[in-house]
């Protein structure tokens, strides 16, 4: 996937629609789908919305619910909102269709980098690309004098003369909720670093010069951010950038454009988006991709109608009407200001998520780990000596460890 050319793409809601002209047929099927519940998520289930017949839960907590959903014969859902790593559990308990007959009867308008092949066969429709970058208050540093930071040792100094100033509540945001959040920090964290996560056998690689390293920066950060960072998911941050309370995060950007936001934002126009601060080796983030999956248990009549109302949902005139409300892989993408981040991110080198079996079971394991260094439970290479244990327990459970 060529990002520069590209220029890098917690409630409940349930949406019932009926059709409109917009759609290039009327659907006669009842086709659900179950996704993450961010701004291009809604922007894309409204589109497919239009065909009728079509309801979609838009859930912050999907990726839990999605594993027994899919599970279920028939499928509760017929359509799945999934990334990199999310998509693993349904790939490997085989609950997702190949779609290699779909896309040959009704992907016409689809472009090579969209589809997703495990195996040689297309398991997924990408529809943009998603990574962590540096937000951060453009009047607060120009203000105080501060470059934009590049490192993590300048975000820190930034941090510090920014909380000095008294300027913000605090000055640092992170996606640090204990579970999957933060299990992602380290990964983007451990990335910039050069580490590498499994090596010969699957065995784990994390209890290192880097994963020191990783970690002690994480724990650094903590000290300018809400006493209360254990529960900080993407939202809270987001919230955090509205309301005005900080001032620098490595936030998503599928966030970027709630930011400009006049409607909930009190820093319309004042958050600007620039590169993941380097690590030793990279921008301490990863690359994702987010998009659709097809439930295996349902019939091929429902699997024709779900893909084809999940076609109206990824074209053109949906991209138009919510340009900047993610950094698209659907054709008629312009990319904006809002995409500088993202794109910048990619042209310094930062690394896909490097999703696989074994990376699910080290992502968990992570994010349930972790907390314990940032309270003081554990020292950093006790902490990631259980984590490793915990990996191979699970990994042996899993029969990906001999």
């Amino acid at each position: 996937m060529k990002f520069k050319t590209l220029i890098l793409a917690s409630a409940v809601s349930m949406l019932t629609t009926t059709a409109w002209a917009e759609c290039a047929f009327d659907n006669n099927t009842s086709v659900k789908s179950l996704s993450a519940g961010f701004e291009a998520w809604k922007a894309v289930t409204d589109a497919m919305g239009e065909c009728g017949n079509f309801s979609a839960s838009l859930d912050q907590e999907f990726r839990e619910k999605q594993p027994e959903a899919f599970a279920a014969n028939p499928s509760l859902y017929q359509i799945g909102g999934v990334a990199n790593a999310t998509m693993i559990p349904l790939l490997n308990a085989g609950t997702i269709r190949p779609l290699d007959d779909l896309v040959a009867k009704f992907g016409q308008d689809l472009t090579p980098n969209q589809l997703i092949k495990v195996n040689g066969e297309i398991m997924a429709i990408a529809m943009m690309v998603n990574a962590q970058h540096l937000m951060y208050r453009q009047d607060i540093l120009d203000d105080l004098g501060l470059a934009v930071p590049t490192t993590y040792a300048e975000v820190l100094e930034a941090a510090e003369k920014i909380q000095a100033a008294g300027v913000v509540d605090y000055p640092l945001g992170g996606t640090f909720k204990t579970g999957w959040n933060l299990g992602e920090e380290f990964v983007n964290m451990y990335l910039g670093e050069g580490g590498t996560f499994v090596g010969e056998g699957n065995m784990p690689t994390i209890n290192n010069a880097a994963g020191v390293k990783s970690l002690e920066t994480l724990k650094a950060m903590t000290a300018y951010m809400d006493p209360e960072y254990l529960v900080s998911d993407s939202t809270y941050v987001q919230q955090q950038f509205q309301q005005g309370k900080i001032a620098i995060a490595n936030l998503w950007a599928s966030r970027a454009a709630a930011m400009d936001d006049a409607a909930e934002s009190q820093v319309v126009g004042k958050v600007k988006m620039a590169s993941a601060p380097i690590g030793s080796a990279a921008p301490a983030t990863s690359l994702w991709w987010d998009g659709i999956v097809f439930a295996a248990n349902m019939t091929d009549q429902e699997a024709e109608a779900a893909f084809k109302v999940a076609m109206e949902g990824l074209d053109s005139e949906m991209v138009a009407a919510n340009n900047d409300a993610a950094v698209w892989l659907v054709p008629g993408y312009k990319a904006g200001p809002l995409a500088q981040g993202a794109a910048a991110s990619a042209e310094n080198g930062a690394l896909p998520y490097p999703a696989s079996g074994p990376m699910g079971i080290m992502h968990t394991v992570l994010g349930n780990g972790l907390a314990d260094y940032l309270t003081g439970a554990k020292d950093a290479t006790t902490t990631l000596a259980d984590i490793e244990a915990a990996y191979v327990t699970a990994a042996k459970e899993a029969g990906l460890v001999q």
